[in-house]
């Protein structure tokens, strides 16, 4: 790449990030296959995981992983601060997913860009009937098992809101209330509704459906004029057919 390229990524609290994993990925690692639930993989996870599985990272620290580091790296404090240090090395922003608008409008003003350029809908989702709810042990022993995401997150939650105190609180709210306004008017105009899969009028629209979530989808409103109507499937369409039509239109055809 440029050598003035912009790099960026996001990360999620590793204990909603593991709960949404087992889901997704439970028919696509052994050591989430075997176990019941996710209670009982994190209650035997000696027994369910092995550290060479094909796909391992899916249950263990998959943000380092994503990252490009060694998802079963030693837990040590000089461990963590090496990759504290080449993260914000590698990365001119890390955006945080609990604060999805805020970080939107972080990424706006660090590429010069407009609220219209990061307007978007939520995709991906979950139905609430794919979704478990944890108990307080569950999520510390989330914490720990993770605890290289964990570190990274609490690390990188710091330094997004010192970003955030940098480009002023005040100003970031006003910028946060803009966004959400023109989303929902947006919303308004292109959206009919959200749904389970089964009910999607457009099926070539249909979510991928990983594991034993169920992803939701969305059904535009009727009678959108030409414009509209490429602008709200745009915003609308799932991540697989996204990546089909950008491949297309890199190569041409």
């Amino acid at each position: 790449m440029p050598s003035d390229t912009f790099y960026f990524t996001i990360l999620r609290n590793p204990v909603t990030l593991m709960e949404s994993s087992f889901a997704y990925y439970k028919h696509h690692t052994s050591s989430f296959s075997k176990a019941k639930n996710i209670e009982d993989f994190l209650n035997n996870s000696s027994k369910f995981y092995q550290s060479d599985q094909l796909n391992s990272c899916f249950a263990k620290n998959l943000m380092t992983f994503d990252l490009g580091f060694d998802h079963n790296g030693p837990v040590s404090l000089k461990h963590f601060k090496l990759l504290w240090r080449a993260v914000d090395t590698i990365f001119d922003l890390v955006l945080i997913a609990e604060y999805f608008d805020e970080s939107l409008v972080l990424l706006k003003d660090a590429l010069c860009w407009n609220l219209d350029d990061v307007l978007s809908f939520p995709l991906n989702t979950r139905s609430d009937k794919s979704r478990t709810n944890l108990s307080d042990q569950a999520q510390e022993r989330i914490k720990w098992w993770n605890q290289l995401d964990w570190q990274l997150y609490i690390y990188f939650n710091n330094s997004f809101w010192n970003h955030v105190e940098w480009y002023g609180r005040e100003r970031m709210r006003h910028e946060v209330e803009e966004l959400r306004t023109r989303r929902a008017q947006l919303s308004e105009k292109c959206l009919d509704n959200q749904v389970d899969p089964s009910l999607l009028k457009d099926k070539s629209m249909l979510p991928y459906q990983p594991g034993s979530a169920t992803i939701l989808g969305y059904n535009l409103k009727s009678g959108l004029e030409k414009n509209d109507q490429q602008l709200c499937h745009r915003l609308v369409l799932p991540e697989v057919q996204y990546n089909d039509l950008l491949k297309k239109k890199q190569v041409g055809s």
